[in-house]
């Protein structure tokens, strides 16, 4: 998979600004970026979210060199993450394409070492691209230039893939179900579903939580508190899940289509933080952003929906509280037909193998919106096309018992707080959040998404 790519053609032999370059190298990159997650097996949304922190950030880091207007945040992330200074003449488009190619390599490789079937040939893939893009703007520059800037590229990148193996999720592919892990035991905690997305006793990246985070202060920001367990039925606890049971039994069509639309499950999506990675492509082709605006906002992108989900584990693994269908089964629902009298109630969408509180889809989206506002505006009305073209997914509906056909068409947003409110809405209506996990995770993921803007890039 190689676009077609066309770059620009008014490029001086000296250093070029990224004030003045379309994007195009950077949304190429971050193209194949998401199908790449769309495609790796093992992937998960945890180890896909640290992925796009580190990409983002090195996209950046490859660019900011060759304009005065930004600077570097690195030694902000950590005093002693000193780069590598840029040549005085050096192409950031060559540059930028040397380090995304050696970072996208460095976090997906291992999917050319798994036996076939799984094996899906991506470092080639990954080659291919480098060597389009360099070749096409190799001509307009001496040869010294783009021998500097490819250089440039990789040893930023390299520097920055050399801390990354530090901060806990090295190669996380190869442990997201722990046998090691112990769970606690006890009212409203966690029990892994048996008709889950994945049938494991053991929940994803139990320690994911421990990881460094990308801004400093998110990693010092208090965890929220889940509601005090309670089976009265006058509690709040109780009716957070009285409400996800009442709301199951009466899905529309339209609400069914945006509980898949916001699904994101991995081996069939490209995972939530690749949905926002996606969103973020989607606002710099309309607004025309320039080369240097483009991979800000990546690199915002992806260090916000990282540093949600490393927040967001923390407080899962802290508090561990039970998903929908453990209380509703318990309290709520009796069972009536064949099948629920083995699982209980089921909710429309299959549970993920992980703790609830709070909602990972919520505040991953929430730290997207704080960025994308911030860069773009709070009235940037857009449509979201992540999904379009992708075969309809046939569910089986056990309110209704019979199968769904949902189609995947496009949704148009009047914001980006808009499209963040409609995923942390969809797993409320996909059974598998209460409305406390996803009010919880968008006040949350906007605080992440604060420190992330904090930064100073001017």
């Amino acid at each position: 998979m190689v676009a077609k790519f066309t770059p620009n053609n008014s490029i001086n032999a000296g250093r070029t600004t990224a004030l003045s370059q379309p994007a195009t190298v950077a949304t190429t990159w971050a193209d194949l970026t998401v199908y790449v997650m769309t495609k790796a097996p093992q992937n998960s949304p945890t180890y896909g979210s640290r992925a796009l922190g580190y990409l983002g950030l090195t996209m950046y880091e490859t660019v900011v060199g060759s304009t005065s207007d930004y600077i570097s945040v690195a030694t902000q992330l950590c005093d002693t993450l000193h780069l590598p200074k840029p040549p005085r003449n050096y192409s950031p488009e060559l540059a930028l394409n040397a380090g995304q190619a050696f970072m996208l390599k460095a976090f997906y490789d291992y999917t050319d070492q798994l036996p076939l079937p799984k094996k899906i040939n991506r470092v080639p893939i990954i080659d291919s691209l480098e060597t389009v893009i360099r070749d096409q703007y190799a001509a307009k520059y001496p040869p010294d230039v783009v021998e500097h800037s490819v250089e440039y590229g990789r040893a930023v990148a390299r520097k920055i893939y050399q801390w990354s193996l530090s901060d806990g999720g090295h190669e996380g592919y190869a442990r997201n179900f722990p046998a090691d892990y112990v769970l606690p035991k006890g009212d409203g905690i966690w029990t892994p579903s048996m008709i889950g997305q994945v049938r494991t006793k053991i929940p994803l990246h139990p320690y994911w939580g421990q990881n460094r985070t990308f801004a400093p202060q998110n990693a010092q920001l208090p965890l929220p508190q889940p509601l005090p367990y309670s089976t009265d039925s006058t509690s709040a606890y109780y009716q957070q899940f009285k409400e996800v049971y009442t709301r199951s039994k009466n899905l529309t069509d339209e609400e069914r289509k945006t509980v898949m639309w916001w699904g994101d499950d991995p081996g069939h999506s490209c995972s939530p933080p690749g949905h926002s990675y996606n969103l973020a492509t989607i606002a710099i082709r309309q607004d025309n952003a320039d080369l240097i605006k483009a991979t800000l906002t990546y690199c915002r992108v992806g260090m916000a929906v990282a540093d949600a989900f490393i927040f967001c584990w923390k407080t899962k693994f802290t508090y561990m509280v039970e998903r929908p269908v453990t209380f509703i089964t318990a309290n709520l629902h009796s069972p009536r037909v064949k099948f629920t009298v083995r699982y209980g109630w089921t909710p429309f969408f299959a549970e993920p193998p992980f703790p609830a509180f709070f909602s990972g889809h919520a505040v991953q989206a929430a730290a997207m919106a704080e960025v994308l506002t911030d860069l773009y505006g709070k009235h940037f009305a857009f449509t979201d096309s992540t999904h379009a073209g992708r075969f309809p997914d046939v569910s089986f509906n056990y309110q209704l018992k019979e199968y769904d056909r949902l189609d995947f068409t496009p949704r148009s947003y009047d914001s980006f707080w808009d499209a963040a409110r409609d995923c942390a809405e969809s797993r409320l209506l996909g059974g598998i959040h209460t409305r406390h996990d996803n009010d919880v995770g968008l006040s949350e993921g906007s605080k992440i998404g604060k420190q992330i803007n904090t930064l100073k890039w001017k």
